[in-house]
């Protein structure tokens, strides 16, 4: 389905080349400050302009639709709405007989009779990740003390210096993934349940709802299978603090008072021209999504708070 979380609920919907996409929040705190400006900054941060990315650049104006009074909210739903305004939907005609490797064309024909919207991906497009960060965008009003910082670590193999692998992979109509990293600091001991809803568990979930993760780690992640018990154990202090953190900040589900730390992996561009494929497309999309995952982390821990 498309609605995610309990305490904190959302609903997203909305279409690529539809007229907006958008997503309704109930278990909004009331009389938090908000304004349509309010969602400026990390929209704009989600925005295209950097080399490498599509030239499909939305303004972004956020309309707030329910949910706010007198700029405060009132702890009923609250509906955030964003206008798809520079839609170019010609390249998709024909997408229906001819579904692009990579994408969820045909899985979505094939699950909804081919009744689906095709056009940009439709309901499956990253273009709907711009609702998900206006929900961060309230959902880190929710959380005093913490912070979110996200950035990409990894392009295409490359650690540092990835621009002329970027171009590259552009001029020869390819495309390259990467690797962002996000440390949530602020973060109490004691939030999660095991065994379901561990942190790992809906953080994850929450991550996978981004279009082209291909996967996620804490802490020390995959590299934690080659380190020995006593390379990866986080020392607990004196004070009973944990000294380290080669877990990421989790212990059994349950932050330990550590800054949460994951890595998330994403897949190149499906839609590259060397397949065939026409429109606007980033050679390197993963250079707009650190913002994006933090949408997801805020978006959980908003929904943990007691």
């Amino acid at each position: 389905m498309n609605t995610f979380g309990n305490n904190f609920r959302l609903s997203i919907y909305g279409e690529s080349h539809g007229p907006v996409t958008g997503i309704v929040l109930d278990g909004v705190r009331p009389g938090l400050e908000l304004r349509e400006d309010s969602f400026t900054e990390d929209l704009g941060r989600r925005r295209p302009g950097a080399e490498g990315t599509t030239a499909r650049v939305e303004p972004d104006p956020v309309k707030i639709l329910s949910g706010v009074y007198r700029g405060r909210t009132t702890g009923a739903p609250l509906c955030i709405e964003i206008p798809n305004l520079d839609v170019c939907s010609a390249p998709y005609e024909g997408i229906s007989q001819h579904p692009r490797p990579g994408h969820a064309d045909l899985t979505a024909a094939l699950k909804f009779g081919g009744f689906n919207d095709p056009r940009g991906g439709g309901h499956f497009s990253g273009r709907l990740s711009a609702a998900l960060v206006a929900a961060a965008v309230v959902a880190k009003k929710m959380l005093p003390g913490y912070a979110f910082e996200a950035k990409v670590v990894e392009v295409g193999g490359l650690k540092e210096n990835w621009g002329p692998a970027i171009e590259a992979a552009r001029s020869e109509g390819d495309s390259l993934g990467g690797i962002v990293e996000c440390r949530v600091k602020g973060v109490p001991a004691g939030l999660g349940e095991p065994f379901w809803d561990s942190v790992e568990s809906l953080v994850a979930h929450a991550v996978f709802a981004i279009p082209g993760v291909r996967g996620i780690e804490f802490g020390d992640g995959f590299a934690a299978a080659a380190k020995k018990g006593s390379e990866h154990n986080d020392i607990i202090g004196p004070d009973g603090r944990v000294q380290s953190n080669h877990a990421g900040g989790i212990n059994g589900g349950i932050s330990n008072g550590q800054d949460l730390l994951f890595r998330v992996a994403f897949k190149p561009a499906s839609s590259i021209a060397k397949a065939g494929i026409p429109g606007r497309h980033d050679a390197c999309f993963v250079l707009r999504t650190p913002v994006i995952v933090e949408a997801a982390a805020a978006i959980v821990f908003a929904g943990l708070q007691k």
